[in-house]
């Protein structure tokens, strides 16, 4: 099936749809594909970024593995 057959399938089975729910939930799908994917990010959270990568060029950061260990010996202690 070719892109342009598909198109045409959809376009068809969609215009058969009543359910006003699904009709919005298939316009979400079709709106986030068409939204751009760019983030815009306050001040706040673009400094919060730049200390975080601050902080790990200055080696202050734990290993998820070792969080993850320190997690479970915390966990059997209680």
């Amino acid at each position: 099936m070719t892109t342009i057959e598909l198109k045409k399938q959809l376009i068809d089975r969609i215009s058969k749809i009543d359910d006003e729910s699904f009709l919005r939930a298939i316009k979400t799908i079709l709106d986030s594909k068409t939204e751009s994917q760019v983030i815009t990010l306050t001040k706040a959270q673009r400094q919060e970024i730049e200390e975080s990568k601050k902080q790990v060029e200055a080696g202050e950061f734990i290993e998820q593995e070792e969080l993850d260990q320190k997690f479970n010996q915390w966990k059997s202690a209680k």
